[in-house]
């Protein structure tokens, strides 16, 4: 398998677990197609033609696409964040004599990080399947997703991209194609145990070999709001979607009847937010969520004898 083609396969079995409707799925490129045919002369030329079959602008590739079409895959430096550090890193490893054909990165950078609040739009649907009529859901989104993009405005967001390219290593990322992964997962296992207490869900959580590896490194699974004893009620495990979404969705959860919310990581207000509704909240840890997701993916590559070694908060694990 090509470098290209694995990073291709990658993003379809993300897009083969996402949280929504396939028609939604195909609505988001069906839009792009329209946008691009829409376009004349050389404005063509600045499409970011990848979102006519790839919908999601939070994984891309950072350079030498070209270059990944025609080498062959066998093993990876996949880490939760790449910098010119683990670029340097990886040039280390290769004179050392290690083979590594790509650098991998989870979250966004290069040409996928500014554009990455876009998923975000696919949390409607989530919220919308816990109960909160999706104008509410929408009109929430739009304001949450102008904020985090005007946050990204200032990232040197090209840097490692640009590192990557002058040590000749391909580099691509993927953020919600492995993000989808831990949400099916999660829900999964939660639906299928049907925990009863919140002390109940970090048991659960700790039957997996990320968050053991990760509680060693002391960060369990925590109880934010609430304690062991609490009931659950309704769970929502938020997994996906580019990032913490809007404070206002807390209260609708509440509304449709969510008493506890599971999530890789929260700001401040968000935790308030969740207080003022009386909803529990879980923090999963964000190293161990984001290490099953890509995990998933990384076990999808292994059945095509790619290997993948973990750096940068990224702990592999094969559920093969």
């Amino acid at each position: 398998m090509k470098i290209y083609d694995a990073y291709r396969l990658a993003i379809e079995t993300g897009m083969q677990h996402d949280p929504r409707p396939r028609s939604e799925v195909d609505r988001v490129l069906s839009d792009a197609k329209k946008e691009f045919d829409s376009l004349e002369g050389d404005k063509k030329e600045l499409f970011d033609t990848e979102s006519l079959w790839n919908p999601y602008y939070d994984c891309r590739f950072g350079c030498l696409e070209d270059e990944a079409k025609e080498k062959d895959a066998e093993c990876f430096l996949w880490g939760i964040d790449i910098t010119p550090s683990e670029i340097l890193l990886a040039d280390r490893l290769r004179e050392k004599g290690q083979r590594i054909d790509a650098v991998v990165a989870h979250h966004p950078l290069g040409r996928s990080r500014n554009p990455f609040p876009k998923v975000m739009w696919m949390q409607t649907d989530i919220y919308h399947d816990c109960g909160v009529p999706i104008n509410v859901a929408e009109g929430l989104m739009k304001p949450r997703m102008d904020e985090v993009l005007y946050n990204v405005g200032g990232d040197n967001f090209n840097r490692s991209a640009d590192t990557a390219e002058l040590l000749d290593f391909p580099l691509f990322n993927v953020h919600s194609a492995a993000d989808n992964m831990v949400q099916e997962y999660l829900e999964k296992k939660i639906h299928d145990a049907g925990p009863e207490r919140l002390g109940d869900i970090i048991d659960l959580l700790l039957t997996e070999p990320e968050f053991r590896h990760f509680a060693k490194l002391n960060d369990p699974p925590k109880i934010v709001l609430g304690d062991k004893n609490s009931r659950c009620g309704g769970i929502i495990a938020k997994m996906t979607g580019g990032t913490s979404g809007p404070n206002g969705i807390y209260e609708e959860l509440a509304k449709a009847g969510v008493g506890t919310i599971v999530g890789m990581h929260f700001p401040t207000a968000a935790v308030e937010a969740c207080r003022k509704c009386h909803m529990n909240m879980i923090i999963s840890g964000h190293m161990a969520s984001d290490s099953l997701g890509i995990n998933l993916i990384c076990d999808v590559w292994q059945k095509h004898g790619i290997e993948v070694q973990g750096i940068s908060g990224f702990f592999r694990t094969s559920r093969l």
